[in-house]
């Protein structure tokens, strides 16, 4: 195998997963036809009125549904089956486009019409996008999901460049009114993709019962889950204040480098070329965790502040390739890092917040970065972005502080590595010990599935063997990346301690501990690796 396509399985890991590929085929087609009807939208709306004010209350109308009403949605994705609901949700979407289409083809649209149509597609996607985002675990497992949301972010970017240079082909041959029905048209795509997919390859999260409460329940779990509160106030901060280019970038390409309506398209372009190679770079060698995160909005910042400090265009388009990279970055490694960490049960509600914080912060931020600039100058809209960044990097590193912490995990695209552990020595007993079965029984020790029950624990091991203490050794159940294996010729036997061969665990955010007899064990799960009592009783 060459490097070349070494390089390309490992970025495009995800592809392989059969649902995926198919769901990535109809969403790149339908995300080229959503940025074709948001460029007709806006053109037609400055057309019929001639105001910006008019454009900002559509966009407004739009945007201010997902602000109100996107937490309630992840209540119902956590309800329902996601699958199902986005297939709903997407024709109905489709539906709203073909209105729209048959209104500005036959003449017959008006403003408020369009306000009216652009409400219902906010209110539409207040509810979908907290369904399609935690459905992204549920269609390619733990393992491919960093790689998954990183390719996402690279669809939408390539989207967001062929979306808008279509609809304005279209709009100076044959009329805006096309730009929406071939949008309608495009809903076809992922909608076939969804119907089409195989439901037994599929990883389904048990929907959750209905219950009074429900969203102040999911509140009140992001509160108390610090590994999850940092990162949705991470994002807040940062989609708030710093995503704000479509008021920033243009003031900074007229009043600061005086590169006009032409410069302006290169520096969107550039940052358009930066986050697809930054997505693209991400899916193949991320990492997910807090420790990513913080360093992912540290270099945000770092390529915001050379992007207001540029004095010419081509600083200028460097700095902002750089920060549309770092951008994707941060936004797949926050978005990858939630959907691990939630509880299945939560992750809709999770994930309608991360949704409220990137894009229902718009209306807020919108506004803020436009005062700012009103009264700093031109560059002060990136840099008020490029301080949030430094800002909020440097929260995260003393909330998250702790190296276990701030080391993350690396995203593994391959299987975890195997559970099996071989050795040297000759030992004897039996094999290998299956964990989950009804009962295993060593001299003087019982495992027992009834000891312990918890979401993504193991079995509950316990020591029957009065007066062993001295005999004893703490025992830790691996991670989902597995354990690690003796050296040959090690024998557990030898050991004060040793660690148990349990069975990864796929969900499980914490180890249960145990103390147990070192030498019944070490003949019961021959080859485990030996692993010595610590000193200190509050040591992991």
């Amino acid at each position: 195998m060459t490097r070349v396509t070494r390089a390309g399985r490992i970025t495009f890991a995800s592809l392989a997963v059969p649902n995926y590929r198919r769901y990535f085929v109809g969403q790149s087609i339908s995300l080229i036809g959503t940025w074709m009807q948001m460029t007709a939208q806006s053109w037609l709306v400055l057309t019929l009125t001639h105001s910006s004010t008019a454009l900002g209350l559509v966009v407004a109308l739009q945007t201010l549904p997902v602000l109100l009403l996107a937490p309630y949605g992840g209540v119902i994705a956590d309800r329902v089956d996601k699958r199902r609901l986005m297939v709903a949700l997407q024709s109905a979407m489709g539906l709203q486009a073909l209105v729209l289409g048959a209104l500005t083809v036959t003449g017959a649209v008006q403003v408020w019409q369009i306000g009216a149509l652009a409400a219902l597609l906010g209110l539409n996607n207040a509810f979908e996008n907290p369904a399609r985002q935690s459905f992204m675990l549920e269609l390619v497992g733990p393992e491919h999901l960093r790689n998954a949301v990183s390719l996402n972010s690279v669809l939408v970017n390539v989207a967001r460049a062929t979306g808008p240079a279509a609809a304005g082909i279209l709009i100076a041959t044959v009329g805006d009114g096309i730009c929406f029905l071939a949008n309608a048209a495009s809903f076809v795509a992922v909608v076939a993709s969804l119907v089409t997919m195989n439901r037994r390859e599929l990883h389904p999260t048990t929907p959750t019962p209905r219950a009074r409460g429900q969203l102040r329940e999911g509140l009140r779990y992001v509160r108390r889950a610090r590994e999850l509160a940092v990162p949705l106030l991470m994002m807040a901060a940062v989609g708030c204040l710093t995503y704000e280019f479509q008021v920033s970038l243009p003031v900074m390409a007229s009043r600061a480098l005086h590169v006009g309506a032409t410069g302006y398209g290169f520096m969107t372009a550039a940052m358009g070329v930066g986050a697809v190679v930054g997505g693209l770079l991400v899916a193949a060698r991320g990492r997910t965790g807090p420790g990513p995160l913080v360093v992912a909005a540290a270099g945000f910042g770092v390529a915001m502040t050379l992007a207001t400090l540029a004095p010419d265009l081509a600083l200028e388009l460097v700095a902002l390739g750089l920060a549309g990279g770092a951008s994707i970055a941060f936004m797949s490694t926050g978005n990858s890092t939630l959907q691990l960490t939630a509880d299945p049960s939560m992750r809709g509600r999770v994930m309608s917040l991360w949704f409220v914080a990137f894009q229902g912060s718009t209306p807020i931020g919108g506004p803020i970065v436009g005062a700012v600039i009103a009264l700093a100058g031109a560059r002060a809209g990136l840099g008020l972005g490029a301080a949030t960044c430094l800002v909020v990097a440097l929260a995260g590193v003393l909330t998250l502080g702790g190296p276990r912490d701030f080391l993350g995990p690396r995203a593994r695209s391959g299987s975890a590595r195997s559970g099996s552990a071989r050795s040297g020595s000759a030992l004897s007993g039996s094999a290998a010990a299956r964990v989950g079965a009804p009962r295993v029984s060593a001299p003087g020790v019982s495992v027992s599935p009834d000891a312990t029950r918890g979401a993504g624990r193991p079995p509950g091991l316990r020591s029957d063997l009065p007066g062993a203490s001295a005999d004893r050794a703490r025992v830790r159940a691996p991670r989902a990346a597995g354990w690690r294996r003796m050296p040959a010729g090690a024998s557990a036997a030898t050991r004060p301690g040793f660690r148990a061969p349990l069975a990864p665990l796929g969900s499980a955010s914490r180890s249960h501990r145990a103390d147990l007899p070192t030498s019944a064990f070490a003949a019961q799960f021959p080859g485990a690796r030996a692993r010595p009592r610590s000193a200190s009783p509050s040591a992991p």
